[in-house]
């Protein structure tokens, strides 16, 4: 059975994951799907909301239960902007840190959120697999929070979704190809398609809200807005940062933002509104759109315009605590400077970054670590691995401009200090923008961020835009490889890989 999210479906720290395939109609169209739910009768789009506090150690178990052929039917899940510190094993990639789950089978993911809180996300990391339906939500809820006062509701209802959606199953949709419909909370409409019902986000008046906005994009960025209501953000990426007020949000695949509203306006009904960068354009018809309805209002669409005049600049973003980029403040002078240039080869019709196009190894570059491969020159695949020293920091370049740019670039096991954003020459090493995904920008954009190596494991670092991640755009960073090769994974991991290769290979029509 599939549905759609309701606004407290929400499981965890400790929780069985159900993956299955059932029919999805989001936006009208009906398709099979990958989904995922707390039971096999209760699949959802998107997935459950996965939730706990900071300091719970999350034991989430994966049950493959995938039979639809024309999509992948192994698996593996990320779990998007916690650091795995001491557990990189569990932090999903295929061909990085595991074997894909196989079919009628499960794996028992568990990690500890430590001290980070925030909003979070999870979804498949096996080629295009999440583009099929496998993503939700994660909330990790900080009892200490220090934005507390500025909001009175935080709950499983404040937490928007943002997706694309297609109506062709991934591995058969092309290259890259373009969204059918927008999603806001599982639910959007497409050109030509049926009128279906939008989600509606009810609020009451005189009333702070937090609300969580994720994108679990697989190409478009949003330009999301509430028509005549300004968004205070406080939150970026799981860091609480300076409160900030803007009017609109530019949000990539894999960002997610905080913001407070407060519904102060005549009860009535109001567009909230996800432009995408790529696909159908505009809201005629309600594409691309939601409704936010004070109580009291009457059921029926808004007839709100929107006034847009104050856009969030991402350079605005300080962190609340521990401002600053780590090393000297002076660019390139950090302990180790990295370069990533990316090209798109046409012949090959791959991408690839300084050079090499990344494919998942057929041993995952963890096991490779603990087999005693050390080196770039012995680790694969080969060119896409970085070895880097512990405790340094290290600073990396990523041009604008490429093809299929604006680039989302996510790096797993840290979060960065972004000291150039997109759209910026300057530098800022005293409190820059901290978050885990960030633009890579257009053609004259150098987008530069920091980190420091204090989290051992191989992370790899990649475009968030799936299409792109799948053919090739992402290199894997091998971080303290001597304190990895100790690394000490479940006796279930250790099965994962005889498991999964002695299937048969996956062909799709």
């Amino acid at each position: 059975m599939y549905k759609i999210r309701g606004s407290l479906a929400a499981i965890g720290p400790t929780a069985d994951v159900h993956i299955g395939n059932a029919n999805i109609s989001p936006d009208g169209f009906s398709r099979s799907g990958v989904l995922a739910g707390s039971s096999s009768g209760s699949l959802s789009f998107p997935g459950p909301l996965i939730r706990g506090f900071n300091g719970d150690t999350f034991k989430l178990n994966v049950i493959d239960g995938l039979t639809d052929t024309t999509m992948l039917t192994s698996t593996s899940i990320h779990w998007h902007g916690f650091f795995q510190s001491g557990s990189s094993w569990a932090d999903g990639p295929v061909g990085v840190n595991q074997c894909p789950i196989a079919a009628g089978n499960s794996f028992l993911y568990q990690f500890s959120t430590a001290s980070q809180a925030g909003t979070f996300w999870y979804h498949s990391h096996h080629s295009t697999q999440y583009c099929d339906g496998l993503r939700g939500a994660m909330v990790v809820y900080d009892r200490h929070d220090p934005h507390r006062l500025l909001y009175d509701f935080d709950d499983e209802s404040t937490v928007i979704t943002l997706a694309d959606w297609y109506h062709t199953p991934a591995p058969s949709a092309g290259l890259v190809p373009t969204a059918d419909s927008t999603l806001i909370n599982g639910r959007g409409r497409y050109v030509g398609g049926p009128t279906v019902p939008l989600t509606v986000i009810r609020v009451l008046p005189l009333v702070r809200y937090r609300f969580r906005l994720v994108s679990i994009s697989c190409d478009p960025n949003f330009v999301f807005s509430i028509d005549r209501h300004s968004l205070k953000i406080i939150e970026v990426d799981g860091i609480n940062v300076q409160p900030y007020t803007v009017d609109s949000i530019q949000i990539f695949a894999g960002q997610r933002y905080s913001f407070v509203l407060q519904t102060g306006l005549a009860i009535g009904n109001y567009w909230i509104r996800a432009q995408p960068n790529v696909g159908t354009q505009g809201f005629a018809g309600g594409v691309n759109s939601a409704i936010l309805r004070y109580w009291g209002a009457p059921n029926s669409d808004p007839t709100t315009t929107s006034t847009v005049s104050a856009p969030m600049v991402e350079g605005n973003l300080h962190p609340l605590t521990n401002p600053g980029a780590p090393g000297t403040a002076t660019p390139g002078a950090a302990d180790v400077t990295l370069n990533m240039d990316i090209q798109f080869d046409f012949p090959t019709l791959k991408f690839k970054v300084n050079q090499a196009t990344f494919a998942p190894p057929t041993v995952p570059v963890l096991l490779q670590i603990m087999s005693g491969a050390m080196t770039a020159s012995t680790l694969l695949p080969s060119g896409s691995v970085y070895v880097l020293p512990p405790n340094k920091v290290i600073e990396i370049s990523i041009p604008g401009g490429s093809v299929g740019s604006p680039h989302p670039i996510h790096l797993h096991g840290h979060a960065f200090d972004v000291i150039r954003t997109s759209g910026s020459s300057s530098y800022n090493f005293a409190n820059p923008v901290r978050r885990d995904v960030v633009s890579a920008g257009l053609a004259g954009d150098n987008v530069t961020f920091r980190f420091k190596t204090d989290n051992p494991g191989p992370w790899i670092m990649h475009c968030h835009i799936d299409w792109h991640f799948d053919i090739g755009l992402a290199v894997v960073f091998a971080e303290d490889a001597a304190t990895v090769s100790t690394s000490n994974p479940p006796t279930a991991w250790d099965q994962l890989c005889p498991t999964y290769d002695a299937l048969p290979p996956q062909t799709f029509p």
